[in-house]
């Protein structure tokens, strides 16, 4: 009997767990890409900013600083990365409890131009991933981005874009620690999106994001700024 009531408690305690989080609730993620090219160089640095909130503003779902050094072989047209970052994780609702992760990551971008607008870009990235109170971890990533512009054949100047992505996360080990596992299939985001280019080296980007794990999905508002200096 006591095993049977421990057995619903627990249960009980899950549903609630995954309670919390309301899926119906539209979030919001404000970002700031950067990357930069050293002169006369094939190597360049590059990384992003972003503040995740479970809501508009208010309740902080994560703070992520990311940075990496970037090489560029000659007439390669890919661009490798080796950096690291740092993520810090909110509860949703009231709670100000919170969660550390830091972050090794290699990733290989190829970007390519199908016809006359269609800008398609590969992102292949490789994470070592330092979790607070989990065993060492990683994760494979997938992302497609495709932009399409609309008034001129390229991302130039005063041009508007259409943007989409679609992300796929794969965990590495299974195994995180005190008897706790991670299923292989980690989540998946998907991106639509508009975009204005401001000059050759600032643009701005606004769209709509689904994110879907295996306990919940939620969708995500996203405005960002992509520099190039």
């Amino acid at each position: 009997m006591k095993k049977l009531i421990f057995i619903f408690l627990m249960f009980f305690a899950s549903i609630q767990i995954h309670a919390q989080i309301d899926e119906n609730q539209t979030g919001a993620w404000y970002m700031y890409f950067y990357n930069h090219q050293f002169k006369d160089s094939q190597w360049g640095i590059q990384g992003d900013f972003q503040y995740r909130d479970w809501q508009i503003l208010g309740d902080t779902e994560q703070l992520l600083l990311r940075s990496g050094v970037t090489y560029t072989p000659k007439d390669s047209g890919v661009i490798f990365t080796l950096g690291g970052a740092n993520i810090t994780t909110g509860v949703f609702g009231d709670s100000e409890d919170t969660s550390n992760e830091n972050r090794i990551y290699q990733e290989a971008l190829i970007p390519q131009k199908l016809g006359n607008r269609f800008l398609i870009t590969h992102r292949f990235r490789y994470e070592q991933r330092f979790v607070e109170n989990q065993h060492f971890r990683t994760r494979y990533r997938y992302n497609l981005f495709i932009n399409v512009p609309f008034n001129s054949k390229s991302l130039s100047a005063k041009t508007i874009y259409g943007a989409f992505y679609n992300e796929l996360f794969i965990n590495g080990e299974r195994n995180i620690g005190d008897n706790n596992t991670v299923e292989f299939f980690d989540r998946n985001r998907t991106y639509v999106g508009l975009g204005y280019v401001l000059n050759p080296k600032i643009r701005f980007q606004m769209g709509w994001m689904k994110q879907t794990t295996n306990n919940w999905s939620k969708g995500q508002l996203q405005f960002s700024m992509h520099h190039n200096f």
